[in-house]
């Protein structure tokens, strides 16, 4: 599943927007912050296999659309912001993309055994102590 992230760039869209927060006149009259959008569904690089694996694993950065919308407005410069949007883009794709590890089933070691089984009874103890019927 190897794709060309930075081939993805050029179906991305970019918007400016004037940054939010305090910052005085640089913040009111220049529009710093970068908005980058990407709409997975209508992407012709991705396979629908990685169109799918986006899809899960980014769906809580995903709008209703289809489209993954990513913004950076912390630093004072356009190109800045640009600059930390687009590796942020390029990061979270690759991950996305990144095939997941099967898990190796192990069996409990011998010590863990002891150590729960130990525990289960301390927990015995503690719990019919506090019922007040102490055999003895």
């Amino acid at each position: 599943m190897n794709v060309d992230v930075n081939s993805l760039l050029n179906e991305c869209t970019f918007a400016t927007a004037r940054s939010s927060g305090a910052g005085g006149q640089n913040v009111n009259k220049v529009e710093t912050k970068v908005i980058i959008s990407f709409d997975v569904d209508s992407s012709l690089i991705l396979s629908d296999e990685n169109k799918i694996l986006i899809k899960d694993k980014l769906k809580n950065r995903i709008n209703r659309d289809g489209v993954l919308q990513l913004s950076s407005e912390s630093e004072r410069t356009q190109l800045s912001n640009r600059k930390k949007v687009v590796e942020r883009f390029v990061s979270l794709v690759t991950n996305a993309l990144q095939p997941v590890k099967p898990r190796k089933t192990t069996k409990p070691t011998a010590a863990s055994i002891k150590k729960r089984l130990e525990d289960k009874k301390r927990v015995s103890e503690i719990k019919k102590f506090r019922s007040g019927k102490l055999d003895f």
